[in-house]
């Protein structure tokens, strides 16, 4: 066996266990399907309808943090779409998400949420690395398509979606609704500070408590309603 050979093995196998880095997502909101029953078209423009938010995912082997992107910018219709933070523990199988309803800061504490996909022999390639399409079944009338990468080996990806042998790197509803894809991959190994989340003022739900405490307060509307299904439907 050639020294070269045994070099190009070596090199193969540290490309295929990437295990931290960042990873910059583009999500793609379809508002004129998210706001289907309720006139959208009569307040919002053609040309409006599709909204666009960034999101950033810092990982390593055991734990990650998906966030929005920060910026100054003023942001158009900024009410329009939902922006989880969500801490991910892999090792002790646990989330912590802060979700911001009407202006405040509520945290939710659960364990990892668990999917079962089915991987099938679909590729495509997302920011130069060949990914491999799964489907997730959520309900009788909604299907997610998700394309991970293997060479990315820690299974994370955008908002609270694990559960595949590595990375999400795209991720969309089947009626394109709602799209995820990774605009760039960076490998680094992020710090402590980034990937852990400061302490929380105020009380810390369960899923169930701040669903039931939701629907006890706006449940009765019709918007409130929609809010609940966002912020505890897939996502």
């Amino acid at each position: 066996m050639t020294l070269a050979f045994i070099v190009s093995v070596s090199l193969n196998n540290i490309n295929a266990q990437i295990l931290a880095g960042k990873i910059t997502y583009e999500r793609k909101t379809n508002l004129y399907k998210k706001f289907k029953d309720d006139d959208v078209k009569d307040w919002l423009k053609e040309e409006d309808k599709n909204k666009t938010d960034i999101f950033e995912l810092y990982f390593n082997d055991s734990i990650s943090v998906f966030k929005p992107e920060e910026s100054d910018l003023r942001e158009k219709m900024s009410w329009a779409t939902s922006k989880n933070v969500v801490y991910q523990n892999y090792t002790r199988n646990d989330r912590l998400t802060m979700k911001t309803i009407w202006g405040e800061a509520l945290w939710v504490q659960d364990s990892l949420y668990k999917r079962t996909w089915k991987v099938t022999e679909s590729k495509r390639n997302i920011c130069g690395y060949s990914c491999r399409k799964a489907i997730w079944q959520a309900n009788d009338s909604t299907r997610i398509y998700a394309w991970y990468c293997d060479e990315i080996s820690i299974s994370t990806g955008p908002e609270s979606f694990t559960g595949l042998p590595g990375a999400i790197l795209g991720l969309a509803t089947e009626d394109g609704g709602v799209i995820y894809f990774a605009k760039t991959v960076q490998l680094q190994v992020p710090s402590t500070e980034i990937l852990l989340p400061k302490k929380t003022k105020g009380k810390i739900y369960s899923a169930t408590e701040l669903k039931a405490k939701l629907e006890k307060d706006f449940g009765k509307q019709k918007w409130g309603k929609a809010m609940i299904r966002e912020h505890f439907g897939i996502w």
